[in-house]
């Protein structure tokens, strides 16, 4: 079992979009067990590579008992309808803020064999698909906050 180190805020891998995988064998294959291992600890809903210092566009999930993973992903459904809760990340360690995410979407993308595969949720599904493809195109939830929620993680940040 591997169980990768989480990078945090301030490494530069975090802020670089990642590059589509072009080559499924088993290199991914060992970076996509290395993912799905590393999710699956309390308290972990969602990584991408980009987290553990990969640059590729692969992510794992662990919600609700299910874990499991998408290969160059791409969110090809959202809801009007949105979700205002909290949410953290691992590479901010104890921050939370509310994040308005819509409330149902849909991420498409190809699984470690290269295959098609789409992965389609509510809730803390939802909010997992979208935070994590945001890692993977360079992004962090802080990024999404607005108004004084902004001000108050910004300063958080600072501290």
């Amino acid at each position: 079992m591997t169980v990768r180190p989480i990078r945090e805020l301030g490494d530069p891998v975090l802020r670089t979009p990642a590059d589509p995988v072009r080559e499924f064998g088993k290199d991914l294959a060992a970076l996509v067990r290395d993912l799905e291992e590393t999710v699956d600890h309390p308290g972990r809903a969602g990584l991408a590579a980009t987290q553990i210092g990969v640059g590729l566009r692969v992510f794992s999930y662990n919600v609700d008992g299910v874990i499991g993973h998408l290969v160059n992903p791409v969110i090809t459904e959202r809801s009007e309808e949105t979700q205002d809760d909290d949410e953290g990340c691992l590479s901010i360690p104890g921050l939370y803020a509310p994040t308005v995410r819509a409330m149902h979407c849909a991420a498409e993308g190809l699984d470690v064999h290269g295959e098609p595969l789409r992965i389609e949720g509510s809730g803390l599904l939802a909010r997992c698909l979208q935070h994590e493809v945001d890692h993977l195109d360079g992004k962090l939830f802080v990024d999404r906050l607005t108004g004084e929620t902004r001000k108050r993680v910004l300063r958080a940040l600072r501290a």
